[in-house]
């Protein structure tokens, strides 16, 4: 296995996850309102349905990704409407101590809320197969053992940003206090926006 392959897997997984959006976004709210851990499940999250778009492209399964790309639209409003439904619980969300059970629910929550949310998004699949043909990654120059190491690589470089984002965010929450009752609203607003835009993006793409 050539481990040129694996470093571009991992280029490629910071490239797609690095972008701004509102997984960032929620990543950010999440590490400052519950803790560098809500973050990272969070990243964590996204870096999983990275790796299995990773998979889709690599392994070059055509019937799945036809499937993504021709729901579109209903993937388009479910994920808008969920991250509405995110912002909004964000927005509301209050600085508090929780129990190590409360914790650990919200840990399982926010990993399986992204993953989700990023899995609902079928374009990522049209950002991964345009990448991969940039490169020459096309599913005829890739074996098994490849493929699969391409696909780690992918989803390390994915979870090492999202590592980095939480990281950094978590160095200002100590500093922020009172503040973020008002900083979980701004973000809120933010996810949300996002969300209405998923939605809106519906009637001008018809």
């Amino acid at each position: 296995m050539d481990i040129n392959i694996f470093i571009k897997g991992f280029i490629i997984g910071i490239s797609i996850a690095a972008p701004v959006g509102p997984i960032g976004v929620l990543c950010i709210q999440r590490t400052l309102s519950g803790g560098k851990s809500q973050g990272l499940a969070t990243g964590l999250g996204a870096a999983s349905a990275d790796a299995v778009y990773g998979v889709v492209a690599a392994f070059g399964l055509t019937v799945i990704s036809n499937f993504f790309i021709s729901q579109d639209t209903w993937f388009r409003l479910i994920g808008g409407a969920f991250l509405v439904y995110l912002g909004v619980k964000a927005f509301m969300a209050s600085p508090g101590r929780l129990n190590q059970a409360e914790n650990n629910t919200r840990l399982i929550s926010a990993y399986g809320s992204t993953f989700l949310l990023t899995l609902a998004n079928p374009m990522t699949i049209l950002s991964f197969a345009a990448i991969f043909a940039g490169l020459g990654l096309v599913n005829n120059n890739l074996n098994y053992g490849s493929a699969v190491l391409m696909v780690l690589g992918v989803f390390g470089g994915s979870a090492v940003w999202w590592l980095f984002l939480s990281s950094s965010a978590s160095l200002f929450r100590n500093r922020i206090g009172d503040k973020l009752v008002w900083l979980n609203r701004i973000s809120g607003t933010i996810i949300s926006t996002f969300g209405i835009i998923a939605i809106l993006s519906l009637w001008y793409t018809r």
